[in-house]
């Protein structure tokens, strides 16, 4: 989560604002283009941003997990590869987010500062949980055809 999630919403750092963000979530089968661009770049960057300055890391991982969730889905018929816009690179980036919650935030962090060393096991797994339900139902609600974004083809 980084730079392409600022071209989700913008035109900044070379990307295709809404109107690309827009046009690749209805090339993956998507319905409500702008509102998906919206609501996925801005968690990316909420999230990214939150991940960058180490604060309230079980947020971030719930934005990560969950918008990233839903790019796996939506790759999932294109198998694992990259090469072949498969879903190995935001399948990363589900268990990095992951990984993040269960760690805590690092020791150059704002949760840190502010004396949270790790967060309770429970406020971590809940984090994974609500993340990964939450970019499923995503993915299975928002699709052209139900369930299509989770289906191989």
């Amino acid at each position: 989560m980084g730079e392409q999630d600022v071209g989700v919403v913008s035109y900044h750092l070379g990307g295709g604002g809404l109107a690309g963000g827009f046009q690749g979530f209805r090339d993956d089968g998507f319905r409500g283009g702008v509102l998906m661009a919206l609501a996925a770049g801005g968690g990316q960057v909420v999230g990214g941003l939150l991940f960058e300055l180490g604060a309230l890391t079980p947020l971030a991982s719930v934005t990560g997990i969950g918008v990233m969730t839903v790019a796996v889905t939506a790759k999932w018929g294109n198998w694992l590869w990259s090469q072949r816009n498969g879903y190995e690179f935001p399948g990363h980036l589900v268990i990095a987010s992951a990984t993040l919650a269960l760690t805590g935030p690092g020791a150059w962090s704002v949760d840190r500062v502010l004396g949270h060393r790790t967060w309770l096991m429970a406020v971590a797994v809940g984090a994974i949980a609500i993340g990964a339900a939450s970019g499923y139902c995503s993915a299975t609600t928002a699709t052209e055809e139900p369930g299509r974004a989770v289906r191989p083809d």
